[in-house]
């Protein structure tokens, strides 16, 4: 019985927060302190402790320090330099868009904010060559989501630590996460050889006489930003990269073993304070913090599922209702229904995440595989109106026109499309991995 209070708290805070448009974390907060101590007996210091801290402390601590890339306009300048090189060759464009994303986005500069000044300037980019917008805004949406992916971006981080929580070691979850960077590398650039060679928009990009103005180069604080993030990323991630290369070494197992990318994040910011790259205020309000809000708050009210044994009870009934070797493709399903409405980072991967060990354990599937088909299916569908991603790329189109244009291919097309090599994707790892 308690278990199906928690199931229906959640459901009913996804569709609240929905439906009010107030963040879902701040009524899971709501429902996790009501059944905690009201319902289960807990004592609020208890549900207080369910907040997870480690997630907060280095989401926190890395979109700190690459909120001085964003201030100070260096991956703006970058993304614009990335697109210039395409000039002569308009019909990569759709490429070089994602690349752009993805390179801004594995940079530190997350789903959200790479489509807050990409998609703007990539549908600016479709109507001056005569480009699609639903393959400017798959494009664009894609290579966002695949740099946030990248294991030591702001979604690759989450995943990381949510498998850590769910049992993994460190060196597994960095695997694991590497596998979803790389299937959501892969997808994006299949469907987007199909969009662009196989329907003819080569071709009309091709006779669009595209031109783009030279941009500025960068500035001192800028190519010092640059410089700084590239050198923590090389730092945070050559220390799991050779303890898995080499897991007899007592010299990097220990070096490893004191590499944290929230504490190395926090060096890195007190540097670019010194070096004067940008504002303190500007960079702490430049946090995404609703995001911070609804991961935590979803986290807290999913231990409190935990507690009250949902989450054993729905490992039992996936294992005994669905056959195993389509229990992966059916995650994926899951993940992307519920993408539709909610968000991947602060919803989906938070409420399914831990379900993966039992699951995996009892039928004998590798976890990474299910990883990969819950992340892959979650977004598949991110870029439905109706979702963060296609809501942002709405948001940035030039005109009432443009937007009331391209809502319907949105939510008929792209969404479809990309639910569809979702699926495919995700059978095909399924059946030959």
């Amino acid at each position: 019985m308690m278990s199906l209070i928690v199931v229906g708290a959640i459901v009913l805070a996804i569709a609240l927060g929905y439906k009010t448009r107030i963040n879902i974390g701040l009524f899971a907060i709501a429902f996790a302190y009501l059944i905690g101590c009201f319902a289960m007996g807990m004592s609020p210091n208890e549900v207080i402790k369910l907040w997870p801290l480690k997630i907060f402390f280095i989401i926190f601590s890395v979109s700190l320090f690459y909120s001085f890339a964003i201030i100070n306009g260096t991956l703006e300048k970058l993304s614009e330099h990335l697109l210039y090189s395409c000039r002569k060759f308009p019909h990569f464009l759709p490429f070089a868009i994602f690349f752009s994303s993805t390179l801004i986005s594995a940079l530190g500069a997350g789903y959200y904010t790479v489509l807050a000044f990409m998609a703007p300037l990539t549908l600016l980019v479709c109507q001056r060559t005569g480009m699609s917008m639903i393959v400017g805004a798959m494009s664009v949406n894609y290579g966002a989501l695949a740099g946030a992916n990248f294991v030591s971006s702001q979604s690759g981080i989450i995943f990381r630590t949510l498998m850590m929580g769910a049992g993994f070691s460190e060196e597994d979850a960095f695997i694991n996460a590497l596998g979803i960077f790389i299937s959501t590398a892969v997808i994006p650039l299949l469907v987007i050889t199909g969009l662009v060679f196989l329907t003819g928009h080569a071709k009309t990009m091709k006779e669009s006489g595209f031109s783009i103005d030279k941009p500025r180069a960068f500035d001192s604080k800028q190519k010092t930003t640059l410089t700084l993030t590239l050198v923590m990323m090389l730092l945070v991630l050559a220390a799991p990269i050779s303890a898995i290369l080499m897991p007899d070494n007592e010299t990097i197992t220990f070096i490893n073993s004191k590499i944290n990318i929230g504490l190395v994040a926090s060096i890195f910011s007190v540097i670019a304070l010194m070096l004067k790259l940008g504002d303190e205020r500007k960079a702490i309000a430049s946090l995404p913090w609703s995001t911070l809000i609804m991961i935590c708050g979803v986290g807290m009210l999913i231990s409190i599922a935990i507690k009250a044994g949902a989450i054993d009870q729905l490992s039992s009934w996936i294992g005994t209702n669905i056959p195993s070797a389509l229990v992966p493709v059916a995650f994926g399903v899951v993940g992307a229904l519920m993408s539709l409405f909610a968000s991947t980072l602060g919803v989906v991967t938070p409420a399914l995440f831990p379900i993966v060990p039992s699951i995996a354990a009892n039928l004998g599937i590798d976890p990474m595989i299910i990883f990969i088909c819950i992340v892959v299916g979650a977004q598949a569908t991110s870029i439905s109106p109706f979702s963060s991603g296609g809501s942002l790329i709405l948001g940035a189109c030039p005109s009432d026109e443009n937007r009331r244009d391209l809502f319907p291919q949105l939510l008929f097309r792209a969404a479809p499309l990309g639910f569809a090599v979702a699926l495919l994707y995700n059978l095909a790892i399924t059946f030959v991995l």
